[in-house]
């Protein structure tokens, strides 16, 4: 029998096939620097798929003869014509213009409160490999609330410190905040060299612009249409930024834009890294020197990320620890949180690390769902919500019912927790998804009403527990209880079958969806593979990978 990890490579081969576009040698014209697979397992989906692809030669032996067809797939590439009006979407939810067939995913998305007609959605948009800037992170813009696509394109490359350029490499995080009375559009991307990801060095990069902007500008790979690129934070020699997260709001001192990353070590072995942060001025013109979340000692294993600004002004930031992974034993995720005071910008006004939860039979790095090849991990999201007069810090997060053989997840569960102290407590464990395969939750906060909502990819209306939904459940904020339940992805076209994409197939479908909630709202941004297109113009019409934006509600 063909193992998992054959298929999964099998697929990777024809990816890079296909897009032989890429240059076998990074920009410093030395070889890429190597790293180990389990180190690639807990890396960004989208920069290890892409190393891949610029470095077939790294792929296991009894698979590099594949690469011999690379120069043919090269001149098959170069003859397809790409030109023609953009394919008008078969279903009113695909938000995008993707003419060529190459797969979407990993989904972000930014609602407007101020004029809720303009929607962002931001993706890893492998049409990118086709960019001769190397340019890689989608957005996908509409000024209809989300009905249809008015522009779209790819965020630019920022500059680093010596005056190299990276191209953003995917991890995409849209956000929109009010700025000075106007809509301003805030964006963040994992930036670094496709080539030599962990030879050279990368940046978590920042992005700005505003509604009238993206829907004037010329989009694709045009620089124009985000005026403001700029360098967050830049890697140190032999270390790798990774895993970013991005918010804007009032601080207490004034709009300030929050970000947040991993930062690894890979001068150790698997996997050292530390979660980084840093306040930003609204216009990003300066950002605040990186800041340290986690604890030096304790926390040697970190990733995911996450932060949002109260109502209170104060920033609250949660992580994952992982146990297990350096040690190669089963895994366990500990979810941690730290709060920043108002008007904080450095790591004496953060409060001590709490404890969320201990979650011992997280999605672990490595594993899969028991009926599925994708990648997986337990990836918590917070944000906070003011609940009778306070705020109330919700963390929501997935976890398996079983793991057989300390990898193979079965049933996992989307369970949630909040405190109204601080993190210094936790309420009980609630579980908003029903029992059946449950994963990558979103959460978000309709500061209009009394409610949250949570949404999810979900397994429950597939017999074989394989084909997916997507799932919202909106909560009471006060009690948690249920009020509303319901399938996001239409029952004509779904289940989903996550593994149809001739490219990806099985191997990566993102390492997250998202949920906004706006006036009564929800914009639930997610994949899947239901439309027909024949890829590059080859072949014959198949299903392949889009974004989709669904938005429910009044």
């Amino acid at each position: 029998m063909i193992s998992r990890l054959t298929r999964i490579l099998a697929r990777l081969t024809v990816l890079t096939l296909l897009v032989g576009l890429i240059t076998t040698l990074p920009a410093s014209g030395k070889p890429a620097r190597k790293v180990g697979a389990s180190t690639l397992a807990q890396m960004s989906g989208s920069v290890a798929t892409r190393y891949y692809l610029a470095n077939p030669e790294q792929a296991p032996a009894q698979l590099q003869a594949r690469f011999q067809g690379l120069q043919q797939a090269i001149a098959q590439a170069g003859k397809v014509d790409l030109s023609g009006s953009p394919l008008n979407p078969p279903v009113g939810d695909r938000l995008n213009l993707d003419q060529v067939g190459f797969p979407q995913n990993e989904e972000s998305v930014a609602v407007c409160s101020s004029d809720k007609d303009n929607v962002l959605e931001g993706t890893n948009d492998y049409r990118g490999l086709l960019n001769l800037s190397g340019d890689f992170t989608g957005w996908h813009f509409s000024n209809d609330r989300g009905g249809s696509v008015a522009n779209e394109g790819f965020l630019p490359g920022v500059e680093l410190s010596g005056g190299e350029v990276r191209p953003s490499g995917g991890d995409p995080v849209d956000f929109c905040q009010t700025v000075d009375g106007d809509p301003t559009l805030y964006a963040a991307s994992l930036n670094y060299d496709p080539v030599d990801p962990f030879g050279l060095s990368n940046a978590i990069g920042g992005y700005m612009t505003t509604p009238a902007t993206l829907a004037s500008c010329p989009g694709g790979d045009d620089a124009s249409c985000w005026p403001t690129a700029v360098t967050v934070a830049e890697s140190a020699p032999g270390h790798f930024l990774d895993k970013e997260w991005m918010t804007a709001g009032d601080t207490g001192d004034g709009i300030h834009v929050w970000f947040t990353w991993s930062d690894f070590d890979l001068t150790l072995p698997c996997c050292y890294a530390d979660i980084m942060a840093a306040r930003c001025l609204a216009d990003l013109s300066s950002c605040s020197a990186p800041i340290q979340i986690d604890d030096p000692v304790i926390d040697q294993d970190i990733q995911f990320s996450d932060v949002s600004i109260g109502h209170d002004g104060r920033t609250y930031i949660t992580y994952a620890r992982v146990i297990g992974e350096i040690e190669g034993t089963a895994q366990t995720f500990v979810v941690k949180s730290r709060i920043a005071d108002v008007g904080c910008e450095d790591i004496s006004c953060f409060g001590p690390i709490q404890t969320v939860d201990s979650v011992d039979l997280a999605l672990p790095f490595g594993g899969f769902l028991q009926g599925n090849d994708f990648r997986i991990a337990t990836v918590p999201k917070n944000i906070v919500k003011t609940v009778n007069g306070s705020p109330r810090f919700f963390v929501v997060f997935d976890e398996c019912g079983y793991r057989l053989f300390d990898v193979v997840c079965e049933h996992p569960k989307i369970k949630l927790r909040y405190s109204d102290d601080d993190g210094a407590t936790w309420s009980t464990i609630n579980v908003v998804s029903r029992d059946a395969v449950n994963y990558f939750p979103s959460i978000a906060n309709d500061s209009s009403d009394g409610k949250i909502v949570v949404a999810y990819f979900t397994h429950r209306f597939d017999h074989y527990q394989n084909a997916q939904d997507v799932e919202l459940v909106t909560l009471d904020a006060s009690t948690l209880a249920v009020l509303h339940r319901q399938r996001v992805t239409s029952d004509a076209l779904m289940p989903n079958e996550s593994e149809a994409d001739p490219l990806l197939g099985g191997f990566f479908i993102g390492d997250y969806i998202e949920v906004a909630a706006v006036g009564g709202k929800a914009y639930v941004g997610y994949n899947m593979n239901i439309r027909n297109v024949a890829i590059l113009g080859l072949g014959v019409e198949v299903t392949q990978q889009d974004n989709f934006l669904t938005v429910i509600g009044e």
